[in-house]
């Protein structure tokens, strides 16, 4: 039986790492206003790096609130897909997989 109160905290902890995180980028790229033409480019270049990071963060945050949507189902720890228990070391490794190593 998955121990899913630890993997709710662990789901919760990296929502609140990515929040920091995501704000921090956003900061990051407000923060951009150069007037010269060469610090300008550096920054553009720095920025889609910066939004790349941002969007990934955004991603990780859909799958983590799925992740959380269904331990409040009971759901949790089953595969989406075949219904199989996903094994806790593939949670350890991806707490918000919704599927088994098989249908990965």
């Amino acid at each position: 039986m998955i121990d899913t109160d630890k993997f709710r905290k662990i789901l919760q902890r990296r929502l609140q790492e990515l929040d920091v995180r995501l704000h921090g980028i956003e900061e990051e790229l407000d923060s951009h206003q150069s007037k010269d033409w060469e610090e300008l480019a550096v920054e553009r270049e720095e920025d889609e790096v910066l939004e790349g990071l941002g969007t990934s963060g955004q991603d990780e945050i859909v799958k983590i609130r799925a992740a959380l949507r269904r331990i409040e189902k009971g759901e949790f720890g089953d595969c989406v897909k075949c219904g199989d228990e996903i094994s806790e070391e593939r949670l350890a490794v991806v707490p918000h997989t919704p599927f088994c190593r098989k249908c990965a």
